[in-house]
C-alpha cells in the first residue's frame, strides 16, 4: 500500500495596503443658531480651514482638536470687533479678572495654555486642562498706546498653517 499524500493548501495572496480603501473621515458636527438671521457666521457655520480638515479628529488629542478650534472662535470674535477693541478672556468662578490673550498653545493630550497680560498689565498665563476648559471671549477696549488694535487670531490662524 502506498501511502497517499494530501495536496498542500493553496496559499492565499496578501491584501497588500494598497489594496485597502478607507472611507474618507466625516468632518465634525457643529451647529449654531441665533435669534437674528442676520447675525455674522460663527466658528461653528464655517468650513474648516484645510490645515485642521487634513488630520481627521480620531486622530488628534484633545489638547490639539481645542487648540485648533479655540483659534477658530478666537479669530471668528475678532473679526466682529471694531478697531478700538481686542479679545480678551475672562474667567468664570472667582474674581480672577480678564486675560489679555496675547498667545495660546497647547501641550499633549490634554492641556491648553494662554498667554497675556491682566487688567493691571501683569504678565498671566492660564494653564487649563480640557476636560475644564471653559473660555469667555469678550472685547476689551484697544491699549491706549497702541495705533492698531492686537489680532492674535490671525497671527495663531498664520501659526496653525504652518503645522
Amino acid at each position: 500500500m502506498t501511502a497517499k499524500t494530501k495536496p498542500k493548501p493553496k496559499k492565499k495572496p496578501k491584501k497588500t495596503k494598497a489594496a485597502e480603501v478607507k472611507p474618507a473621515p466625516r468632518p465634525p458636527r457643529a451647529r449654531a443658531a441665533h435669534c437674528d438671521e442676520a447675525a455674522p457666521l460663527t466658528a461653528e457655520q464655517k468650513p474648516l480651514p484645510d490645515v485642521v480638515a487634513d488630520t481627521p479628529v480620531e486622530e488628534k488629542s484633545p489638547a490639539e482638536w481645542a487648540y485648533e478650534r479655540l483659534i477658530l472662535y478666537i479669530q471668528n470674535f475678532e473679526e466682529q470687533l471694531d478697531n478700538e477693541h481686542e479679545v480678551a478672556m475672562g474667567f468664570t468662578g472667582g474674581d480672577a479678572g480678564v486675560l489679555r490673550i496675547e498667545g495660546i498653545g497647547f501641550f499633549d493630550p490634554d492641556i491648553v495654555t494662554f498667554y497675556g497680560t491682566d487688567d493691571e498689565g501683569a504678565k498671566t498665563q492660564l494653564i487649563q486642562h480640557v476636560s475644564q476648559l471653559s473660555v469667555m471671549l469678550r472685547a476689551l477696549p484697544k491699549q491706549t498706546e497702541a495705533p492698531e488694535p492686537t489680532r492674535i487670531g490671525f497671527r495663531l490662524a498664520k501659526d496653525l498653517a504652518k503645522g
